[in-house]
């Protein structure tokens, strides 16, 4: 079930994503790519959203958040794909929308799906063939869960403590949680 945009719940985590206009690749470069990731972690703080999971694909992105007050996650987005727009249109000389208008949202029954929906969205670029291993593809929260990369726009949830008394063991288990083409 997705959630219109007005209505994406406080304390819920969801899944969301977000395609790019009429699927149209909406990255252009590692460059583009980080400069996003970092608007991405601005606006996360300021709308006060934890960013659990994450990945960008050429023509959308995932991410995995939950939000301290309703709505909060439709205003991260607008502003978000707003500030790229605007910087497509500066750096690149793209004065069209890269977004599509709208995003799905679908709350995440956290005890049953947070885990699955985390190594959904890691192993987008895998099953996209972009890379062999969801650690070998740098535009995803897969090196900060299950490798300990230094990753400011990460919040663990609740549940990802879970897995250990530790953040190594928490990373070990993580990473079996991929099984064991993946955990090597």
């Amino acid at each position: 079930m997705s959630w219109p945009a007005h209505a994406c719940p406080a304390n819920v985590a969801l899944h969301v994503i977000r395609r790019g206009a009429g699927r149209a690749e909406c990255f252009f470069g590692e460059r583009d790519r980080a400069v996003f990731l970092r608007w991405l972690a601005r606006y996360a703080a300021h709308f006060e959203c934890s960013v659990h999971a994450y990945v960008l694909m050429g023509n959308h992105l995932h991410l995995l958040t939950t939000a301290r007050q309703p709505g909060a996650v439709a205003d991260l987005l607008k502003a978000l794909c707003a500030r790229h727009d605007r910087y497509a249109s500066e750096r690149i000389g793209r004065a069209c929308a890269l977004w599509d208008d709208g995003f799905d949202a679908s709350p995440i029954h956290v005890r049953r799906h947070l885990y699955a929906c985390m190594r959904y969205i890691e192993l987008n670029p895998v099953r996209a063939r972009l890379a062999r291993h969801p650690g070998a593809y740098r535009w995803s929260s897969y090196g900060a869960n299950a490798l300990g990369r230094e990753d400011a726009l990460v919040t663990p949830h609740a549940f990802y403590y879970a897995l250990g008394r530790n953040m190594e063991a928490r990373r070990e288990a993580y990473r079996r949680l991929f099984g064991p083409a993946v955990s090597a």
